[in-house]
């Protein structure tokens, strides 16, 4: 029996070292990767899956301040991948979809205070139309900082795979060319509505002459990643997000990403069960 215990006991322990030289391996391979966090609405009102209450968003932000991390732009990641120009130590990219105006009162200061830039992508036809939503005034002022880079989420949020071309390319080329004429400035980067895509639709999008398009897949965006299916790190769950789970998503992305996606795909088949076994902060 007691060679049975340490047999166990010595095939365990081979299985967990087993386990951290994958881990290692994983991490080591992703190290020239870019997190590149994706917010919604920042905010103490509103209690749904898509907000980060302000106490919550500051105490991250004073985490990426405090341990050395670098906001960039999506431009100054492109840049360095195609043509060789120098990153930051520990880059990182935030950004945050649809435009809400809770960027604006609650984000935007944080960001302002902990001097980090910001990437906002906007639904084109909602600002200034909705009181959700930014206004130019309010973009104006954010791009005049120099911190928060603006880029386009279509015109009105429509799933671009499930429209027809004429109107896909009505969404990508209309959204592109308003936000050019109103921030004077190029547009290069787009955020697919809802994370939809297929290939139809990225050839779309670099037709329009954008450089790249994020998804909302959970990853790193990598060097050697396709630029118009570019990964991004959720964060957001409202008060399910604690400062345990946001280090766990920034750090260790390149191990909990396959995790998820593993996860996911048994939740879409129907393997609730076995999805609960899944580890993913």
């Amino acid at each position: 029996m007691k060679t049975w215990i340490k047999r166990l006991a010595l095939l365990m322990l081979a299985l967990i070292l087993a386990g951290i030289a994958v881990c290692a391996y994983i991490m080591h391979s992703a190290k020239d990767s870019v997190p590149v966090l994706n917010y919604h609405q920042i905010n103490d009102r509103d209690e749904n899956a898509l907000t980060i209450h302000t106490d919550q968003f500051e105490v991250q932000m004073k985490y990426l301040a405090d341990n050395g991390y670098h906001a960039i732009t999506p431009a100054e990641m492109i840049d360095a991948w195609d043509n060789g120009t120098s990153l930051p130590d520990k880059p990182v990219i935030i950004t945050f979809d649809d435009g809400y105006a809770d960027n604006y009162r609650c984000a935007f200061p944080i960001l302002q205070k902990y001097n980090l830039k910001g990437t906002i992508f906007l639904i084109s036809d909602f600002v200034s139309t909705y009181p959700n939503y930014l206004t130019w005034s309010q973009i104006d002022e954010m791009q005049e900082s120099g911190l928060i880079d603006f880029e386009s989420h279509t015109l009105s949020h429509t799933e671009l795979d499930k429209t027809s071309p004429e109107e896909t390319w009505n969404q990508l080329d209309g959204s592109k060319k308003a936000l050019e004429w109103h921030l004077h400035k190029e547009i290069n980067f787009l955020a697919y509505p809802c994370g939809s895509y297929d290939e139809e639709l990225q050839q779309l999008v670099k037709k329009a002459g954008y450089k790249g398009a994020f998804t909302v897949n959970f990853g790193s965006a990598d060097k050697s990643e396709n630029h118009y299916i570019l990964d991004r790190v959720p964060i957001f769950g409202c008060t399910n997000h604690t400062l345990m789970r946001y280090k766990m998503r920034l750090n260790y992305t390149p191990i909990f990403a396959p995790l998820a996606r593993f996860h996911k795909n048994l939740l879409e088949n129907d393997h609730t069960f076995i999805a609960k076994f899944i580890p993913t902060p």
